[in-house]
């Protein structure tokens, strides 16, 4: 691993915030200042193509960045908040379903969110 793909996976794999490559890229900064952002493109697509980071999309923002340890998302379908969240697993049930092995799965559970729901009422929405 060169020392910025290190250091990405370090940023990515500390971090809860689920980060875009512009805060990763922020981050990095911090430490290198002549870090270009193609350079954490380049070192996020290599640790995604080996397995040891995933990407989560959400229709509509940009991607973010996650440690592959075995969780599921919440998304707010309102705001955009993406929080982590561990349910029961679900591997076996879907094998049964599927009938057939898979590579793996990846769930992300639409809501919205208790600040979102808050505002919502207090401004009298439903």
């Amino acid at each position: 691993m060169t020392k910025y793909e290190k250091e990405i996976f370090a940023i990515v794999n500390i971090s809860r915030e689920h980060l875009t490559v512009e805060q990763i890229f922020q981050r990095l900064k911090k430490s290198h200042p002549q870090v270009v952002l193609a350079t954490v493109y380049n070192n996020l697509n290599k640790l995604l193509e080996e397995g040891l980071i995933r990407k989560v999309s959400i229709e509509g923002m940009p991607d973010r960045y996650d440690r592959k340890e075995k969780h599921d998302h919440l998304v707010c379908s309102h705001c955009g908040k993406l929080a982590d969240i561990t349910f029961k697993d679900l591997t076996a049930s879907l094998r049964e379903q599927t009938g057939d092995d898979f590579l793996y799965y990846d769930l992300k559970v639409y809501y919205i969110c208790p600040e979102c729901r808050k505002k919502m009422e207090d401004q009298g929405e439903d």
